[in-house]
């Protein structure tokens, strides 16, 4: 007995199909499937939702894509999607945008302003129907190049872009609060500064006037500020120089993973923490929790920021362009010195919203 031959493949299923079906027009059936922009009656509705579960149905999203000159996707550039501030607020912005029927494309641009540039005309290019932006260069020295008239949002950001809508915590505040907190709490004498590369000063660089607002303000000398990469890597080797130097009491980080990389070095050196160094870090990722010990975070409001930046780029309502700032949470564990956990009171995760214009329409 011979083998049976390969299966024919299934025909595809279409519209006119489902029409056929349910006993409707093709417009009917295009009116269900998009939710508009005609009303169908619910009887009528029903029919072709059932013809479409029999029939196995399926649209076929590019034509539509074509159709509509757009698509259901909000495209998301990020410089480093292994970060996992990035990696928690990409999931914050998914689901912000399913919750409103969108999908969400995420690409790196790898820290480089080319990259970047090049990545969100690409997406451009497929119609995607919003984008947002963790640039990967100074403000001023943004180029996103051709949008195609997408509506584009600038995310973690520390203040306006003209013309665009921005969004950020109120970084300069943040890294007062945590710093303060050392001065104040645990009498820190020296809080030395683990910030970024030269390259990206500028945009670090409210986060350190926080560092700087502290020490002034509370009569205490300007600290050693080693330097390196926003990476696990980079704050090991911003460790090793301190180690290196005479040792601070504290240590701010300004973000959570060369606050990890510090960590580890003081840990092989056989430095204490929090004994002999605190560290306090910016961002407050799931990673600070499971430090150890725990790391005291300036924690950013992820939910809310996520929600501002989709709606910022889908709300018609939103026509004139805005910087959203919104408040940080000075979050307590183990690594300052404390022995106890809280999450010191903010007035909200809400925004602040400035309500200086930096354009005339949202592009």
């Amino acid at each position: 007995m011979s083998a049976p031959g390969p299966s024919s493949p299934r025909p595809t299923v279409t519209h006119v199909d489902v029409a056929r079906r349910a006993g409707v027009s093709t417009a009917v059936v295009s009116y269900v499937v998009n939710n508009g922009p005609r009303q169908v009656a619910p009887a009528t509705a029903a029919r072709v939702h059932a013809a479409i579960e029999e029939l196995g149905y399926r649209p076929n999203l590019n034509a539509r894509a074509l159709r509509r000159g757009t698509t259901d996707l909000i495209g998301l550039v990020v410089p480093d999607s292994s970060n996992p501030f990035f990696a928690e607020l990409a999931q914050g912005i998914e689901q912000a945008a399913a919750q409103r029927g969108y999908a969400m494309v995420l690409v790196n641009s790898n820290n480089s302003g080319e990259q970047e540039r090049l990545k969100v005309e690409s997406l451009a290019n497929r119609r995607v129907s919003g984008l947002l932006v963790a640039s990967a260069v100074a403000r001023h020295q943004l180029d996103l190049g051709d949008r195609r008239g997408i509506p584009t949002a600038i995310i973690n950001t520390d203040g306006p872009v003209p013309g665009f809508h921005t969004i950020g915590p109120d970084f300069r505040q943040g890294a007062q609060t945590v710093v303060e907190h050392l001065l104040n709490v645990h009498k820190a004498g020296t809080v030395a500064l683990a910030t970024g590369p030269p390259i990206n000063h500028v945009e670090t660089n409210t986060r350190e006037q926080g560092w700087s607002n502290a020490l002034t303000q509370n009569g205490r000398p300007q600290a050693p500020i080693v330097e390196g990469r926003f990476t696990r890597q980079g704050g090991h080797r911003m460790g090793l120089k301190l180690i290196a130097g005479e040792l601070p009491d504290a240590v701010f980080a300004t973000s959570d993973l060369q606050a990890i990389g510090i960590l580890r070095a003081l840990h092989e050196a056989g430095v204490r923490v929090p004994e002999d160094v605190a560290i306090v870090s910016f961002d407050g990722t799931i990673e600070s929790e499971y430090s150890w010990p725990a790391l005291t975070v300036v924690r950013q409001p992820i939910a809310a920021m996520a929600n501002a930046a989709v709606a910022a780029i889908l709300d018609p309502s939103q026509a004139t362009a805005e910087h959203h700032t919104f408040n940080t949470d000075l979050v307590i564990r183990r690594s300052c010195g404390c022995t106890t956990t809280y999450a010191a009171p903010q007035e909200s995760e809400t925004t602040e919203i400035n309500r200086e214009s930096t354009g005339s329409s949202k592009t």
